[in-house]
């Protein structure tokens, strides 16, 4: 059996001020053919898993393009098309194929191009022809379309937020895949349309549950996968809304009654679901109550991995004109300021302005005084099993109990040890402030005493009923309370 493995995607935020270009990838990950020879960057770690079962099964892997893009802008087009067209031509010269698995992220929009992933899928069918078996990776911040659902035989999505399983789902699509091409399974899809743009955190109940009874209903009556498409909300996309995709054996109407039993599920829990956020100001009262800490502080509108710049400046500034102590800060995304404290050296103490550099979605700079602690070369944080680079990483200190870490490479902060690596102990602080949205919950949820969604300005402001869509004209809950009834 001869089995293609290859990567490419990104999530596109149609509102961030952050073009996604050719660096994008290069700095994220890009790599021709070797990803599972190099890294274990979360995005490659589906070919390792593919690579490894394929080749425990005596299959022949092909490698192609892997190239994935921290969050941003819309995709600059010759830089998709270019990137798409090297993933072709690697197919075109390893035909003849059985089995072709592409990890996608499923949110990727370029200059003319609104669904990346269904113009990738159906010019990958046209070159494999209809009996390969096709299938794709998707992360669950995915919008569904009927090119992708035309083109692949099996479409799979990460099942948890945080999203800890891209190796299990991987191990998933393999066997769906990998079944089609021995004859044992004839895989066929449905979608239900759940009209809802929201975010469901799938470490609380009832969404814990929900994602249980989708992988307890895997592998029984025909079932070969259940995934819960959330959407990504800053996707002005036709299809951004959430839905549930069914693959099952051979019957397409069993799939489509089991996508609408969940969907249907979806939408009774949608007002327990419903995230909540806190301002600015109601998040750093409860801050200043005096319980022993940490207290940790997500600032979900400028979370780099859903496109934001990471420089905002609105919860800090807060932050410092309350006169809060005992702070720990980041990741502020600010190569110029990181360039100066280099230069500066560590030790040194100097005036600095920092973050507000992207345009409102960041407020305005901080002038502060700073002393830098430490200057970090090659920082990384982990992420699962995997590390993720900050590039260029410094500790400085404001005052005598206020710690903040700037670097050079945009990224969200994950885990405690984004701040432990300079030795700050995020344990024995009072406020941890991080720039996030729920990846960060594995490394800090253990850590703290409360954990608080703060919903202040900037690029990805998770005000779900309005935000400024063109191109998603359906209705869709919350804007609207009933969108079936109003389509109807």
């Amino acid at each position: 059996m001869r089995i293609f493995i290859a990567g490419l995607g990104t999530e596109t935020n149609s509102f961030s001020p952050v073009p996604t270009g050719h660096e994008s990838f290069a700095e994220t990950l890009l790599f021709h053919g070797d990803a599972t020879r190099n890294t274990q960057h979360m995005f490659a770690q589906p070919l390792h898993e593919w690579r490894a079962r394929a080749e425990a099964d005596g299959a022949q892997v092909i490698e192609g393009l892997c190239a994935a893009a921290q969050p941003g802008g819309t995709t600059v087009r010759p830089v998709y098309e270019a990137l798409r067209d090297e993933l072709l031509a690697n197919i075109r010269a390893a035909l003849p194929l059985d089995v072709v698995l592409v990890n996608m992220h499923g949110s990727m929009v370029a200059e003319g191009y609104d669904d990346c992933e269904g113009d990738m899928l159906a010019r990958i069918r046209s070159l494999v022809g209809p009996d390969v078996a096709l299938g794709a990776e998707l992360d669950l911040h995915c919008s569904i379309t009927d090119a992708m659902l035309a083109a692949a035989d099996a479409l799979v999505t990460y099942k948890e937020y945080p999203h800890v399983d891209s190796r299990e789902r991987a191990a998933e699509l393999y066997a769906i895949c990998t079944a089609k091409a021995r004859g044992k399974a004839a895989p066929v899809m449905a979608k239900h349309d759940c009209r809802m743009v929201s975010a469901w955190w799938t470490t609380v109940e009832p969404t814990a549950t929900l994602v249980r009874d989708m992988q307890a209903r895997e592998g029984r009556d025909g079932i070969l996968s259940v995934s819960f498409a959330h959407g990504f909300p800053w996707a002005d996309v036709p299809d951004g809304a959430a839905s549930v995709v069914v693959v099952a054996d051979g019957d397409l109407g069993k799939a489509a009654a089991v996508a609408a039993e969940f969907g249907a599920r979806i939408w009774a829990m949608r007002h327990q679901t419903a995230p909540v956020f806190e301002t600015i100001d109601s998040a750093l009262d409860k801050a200043a109550d005096g319980r022993p800490g940490p207290l940790v502080l997500a600032d979900v509108s400028d979370n780099a991995g859903g496109g934001a710049p990471s420089d905002s400046t609105f919860l800090l500034r807060a932050v410092l004109d309350r006169g809060l102590t005992d702070v720990v800060a980041g990741i502020y995304w600010d190569p110029v300021a990181v360039r100066f404290c280099v230069e500066a050296g560590e030790g040194a103490r100097l005036d600095l302005r920092l973050g507000g550099k992207c345009g409102p979605v960041s407020g305005a700079p901080l002038d502060l005084e700073v002393r830098v602690m430490k200057i970090l070369t090659d920082a990384s944080q982990a992420f699962g099993t995997a590390r993720n680079s900050m590039g260029t990483a410094v500790w400085l200190r404001l005052g005598d109990d206020i710690d903040i870490v700037a670097n050079t490479l945009r990224t969200q902060t994950f885990h405690p040890d984004a701040y432990t690596q300079f030795g700050i102990d995020v344990a024995a602080k009072h406020l941890v402030l991080v720039k996030s949205s729920q990846h960060f919950r594995a490394g800090f949820g253990p850590l703290a005493r409360e954990v608080l969604h703060v919903a202040g300005p900037g690029a990805i402001t998770p005000d779900f009923a309005h935000i400024p869509f063109r191109k998603l004209t359906r209705p869709y809950w919350p804007r609207v309370e009933d969108p079936f009834a109003a389509e109807s």
